[in-house]
């Protein structure tokens, strides 16, 4: 089993992600001294970390080594300082690093989608809209998102995960066409944000591991160590029944429950992408009335099963 089904060590964790991002920094742009020595890898080597965050060589060496899990918040913020790390990249390193608790004593909590919520996935007939706990599972939907991305009724309950979707099932890998890679790229970021802040979970540790055995760019992807939060972003998808849709993504945080968000799907108005979105969605009412239900019992299945 490969190195990467094991996201909920946190000494592993943060030595591993110090190692790819020391070794990410363009030295070259940082106008670090040329000293004649040939760099056997990029980056930074451990002693110009060291010396740009203020702490020992030693010290940098036992974090990489997983031999210091407890991190003040001011060593962390001088290390994040002196690899220029990004937002969501510095959170992360909060995430994993022990600095005020052990990451065990957090469990992560259940996943349930509130009635209220369900009630409004359903009155969104003229938007896609999903409802994504951790690991990106899928939770509860309406029946223009199932239209648009897929019949999430029809696939078991442990496989409605976008990011299981995105590189195990071929009709869904195609909606992205050529922007597969980037997209594919980015839930594996995502995914690691998501490891930080829940170490412990054992369906997350189970996803990676499956994944990183079945997909060789997942297993790749997953060892850089990039991470990336939730942001607007626009998406074409290349749907087989109206062809190129370019729709923007936004993502809603669901208040009171931890760990979910409020996926929809939106055409900018007047634009082909929208009259297409208008036709597949009065194909889908008219094709599938059962739809909306299919959200509702997915709820409900939501409600029986632990996070």
């Amino acid at each position: 089993m490969p190195s990467a089904d094991r996201p909920h060590r946190p000494d592993k964790a943060l030595g591993d992600f110090l190692r790819a991002q020391r070794g990410a920094v363009d030295v070259g742009r940082l106008g670090l001294p040329d000293d004649g020595r040939h760099r056997r890898v990029p980056g930074l080597r451990r002693e110009e970390l060291a010396e740009r965050a203020h702490v020992s060589v030693d010290y940098v060496v036992r974090l990489e080594q997983g031999r210091t899990r407890r991190v003040s918040q001011a060593v962390l913020e001088s290390l994040a300082d002196a690899l220029e790390l990004a937002p969501d990249e510095r959170a992360y390193l909060f995430a994993i690093a022990d600095v005020t608790q052990p990451k065990a004593s957090r469990p992560a909590p259940a996943q349930r989608v509130l009635p209220q919520i369900q009630q409004l996935l359903d009155g969104m007939r003229d938007v896609p809209a999903m409802v994504l706990g951790r690991r990106q599972d899928v939770l509860a939907w309406n029946a223009p998102a199932a239209a648009l991305l897929t019949d999430f009724a029809a696939l078991p309950p442990e496989h409605r995960n976008v990011i299981r979707l995105t590189f195990l099932d071929p009709a869904y890998r195609a909606l992205y066409g050529e922007e597969w890679a980037g997209i594919a790229r980015e839930c594996v970021a995502s995914l690691r944000m998501e490891a930080g802040r829940y170490p412990e979970d054992p369906a997350l540790a189970a996803l990676v591991g499956e994944l990183s055995v079945k997909d060789a760019d997942f297993r790749s992807w997953w060892g850089s160590h990039r991470v990336r939060g939730a942001r607007p972003r626009s998406k074409t998808y290349q749907h087989p029944l109206v062809g190129p849709l370019t729709l923007d993504v936004q993502q809603l945080t669901v208040e009171g429950q931890t760990g979910q968000s409020l996926i929809t799907y939106t055409a900018r108005p007047g634009t082909p992408s929208a009259e297409a979105l208008r036709f597949l969605l009065q194909w889908s009412a008219s094709g599938a009335p059962e739809g909306d239900a299919a959200g509702r019992r997915a709820a409900g299945e939501a409600e029986r099963r632990d996070g």
